[in-house]
């Protein structure tokens, strides 16, 4: 028996109801659904942007990331970095101290650095130039270093001389970064070693590998970005200007009777990319004896066919050391076939530091020299500020291949022509430690 049509009505009434009203909550919850995942998403999004750095060029360190701690694998010394954010819980029962990795609470309250021989140009981009935190660097081991802002940093008393005979005192800094791996090394010792790479930018984005230290990661991408962008055009607008054949370019050592010919990655990567060629593709050996009349015979038949020489020959008088050195040192009577002599294209890569009655002169176009009553070294502005950044050697190297006669090298000086040191000094830091400073960058067309 069917039921009355009133009840039926009402049953199919209250059904339609219920479909209704689900139908009503199911949309609303996948709009709301949706909203939660779309802010998810650019809540993400946004944390990415603001807080990753991505390895691209560097083949020898990599970062990783969790939702409270990063980690820098480093293939230099095989080690694990775990950086961990000083805001978490982790931060204070985490410690690890092993052969293959190490703790730190970032971001670094302060730190130290071996300043032997040591690329501080980078933590002054990151830290205090580059990146902004050079105030937070309280310890070094040496004055050998190459930056007028350090060495005032120093002179006002802001940062330790700390003298590596006593490594425990170096325990006192939250990080204590290193480029000689072979030392002991306490738990806050870091490696950092940009000059182990084989390409220019890949010693460049190094910068990455600090800002992760300071949770300044879009500072040094920013950095980096620039760096490469500006050398990268450097690259194509060469490109644009090399004809059938390109400049022949020699890197030479003179050492104890025997010239030899580089084959350093990132020197022969820097002569491609200005648009030259290296003289290494075309020769078998690399060491000729000038004592050995055979070898010196076939020395000077190579340079007659260079067009552009590079000097990096050591001296322990570098502001003195000129073109008769070179000249002599290459033994070469007939000098009428070297190209690179008659187009003035003999060139040294150096910067030099004096320190003379406690006053400290630098010169960007010299090997540094630091002269100490009891002693007399050198270290070179090649291993810092061209480490960060290359596009200045590839700008250097550009003028060097194809003179303009309109730009002044920053790391090169021309013997031919005689090119003068140019001097500065610390009381030419004009700026605040804790003030950033930009990349230099070359005009580009």
């Amino acid at each position: 028996m069917s039921p009355p049509l009133s009840e039926s009505f009402s049953l199919s009434s209250g059904f339609c109801l219920q479909v209704f009203l689900f139908a009503v909550w199911f949309c609303n919850f996948g709009v709301l659904l949706q909203g939660v995942n779309a802010t998810a998403t650019a809540s993400a999004t946004s944390a990415k942007v603001v807080s990753a750095s991505k390895v691209e060029d560097a083949a020898y360190f990599h970062i990783y990331y969790g939702q409270t701690f990063k980690v820098i694998k480093n293939s230099m010394d095989g080690k694990s970095y775990l950086l961990i954010q000083n805001n978490t819980r982790m931060a204070s029962r985490t410690k690890y101290c092993t052969a293959r990795i190490k703790s730190f609470v970032i971001p670094l309250s302060n730190y130290s650095v071996d300043t032997n021989y040591f690329p501080v140009s980078f933590f002054e981009f990151v830290c205090g130039q580059l990146l902004g935190l050079l105030g937070n660097m309280k310890g070094m081991t040496s004055v050998s270093v190459a930056s007028e802002c350090i060495l005032k940093l120093y002179n006002e008393g802001q940062i330790e001389m700390i003298n590596e005979s006593e490594p425990q005192k170096l325990t006192q800094f939250a990080a204590h970064f290193i480029s000689n791996t072979d030392q002991a090394q306490s738990c806050n010792f870091a490696t950092f070693l940009p000059t182990g790479e084989d390409a220019p930018l890949q010693r460049a984005e190094w910068i990455k590998y600090l800002g992760v230290y300071a949770n300044m990661e879009v500072r040094a991408n920013q950095v980096y970005d620039a760096v490469k962008e500006n050398y990268m055009c450097l690259v194509k607008a060469v490109a644009n200007k090399t004809g059938s054949f390109k400049p022949i370019v020699a890197w030479m050592e003179y050492n104890n009777g025997v010239w030899s010919f580089t084959k350093e990655a990132y020197k022969l990567k820097f002569v491609e990319d200005a648009g030259g060629e290296n003289i290494d593709n075309s020769i078998n050996k690399v060491t000729y004896n000038t004592s050995i009349p055979d070898d010196l015979e076939e020395f000077h038949a190579i340079l007659c066919t260079v067009d552009v020489v590079i000097d990096e020959t050591y001296t322990p008088d570098p502001v003195n050391y000129n073109a008769s050195n070179f000249l002599q040192n290459i033994n070469l009577e007939d000098q009428s076939c070297l190209a690179f002599l008659t187009h003035q294209s003999l060139w040294r890569i150096q910067n030099s530091t004096t320190i003379e009655n406690d006053v400290w002169i630098f010169s960007r176009s010299e090997h540094f020299l630091v002269s100490f009553p009891w002693m007399n070294f050198t270290l070179q502005d090649w291993f810092d500020g061209a480490v960060s950044q290359p596009q200045l050697v590839l700008a250097d190297l550009v003028e060097a291949l194809f003179p303009s006669g309109n730009y002044t090298t920053t790391y090169f000086r021309n013997l031919v022509k005689e090119e003068a040191v140019t001097n500065i000094s610390p009381d030419m830091c004009n700026r605040d430690s804790s003030t950033a400073m930009e990349p230099t960058i070359v005009a580009c067309s």
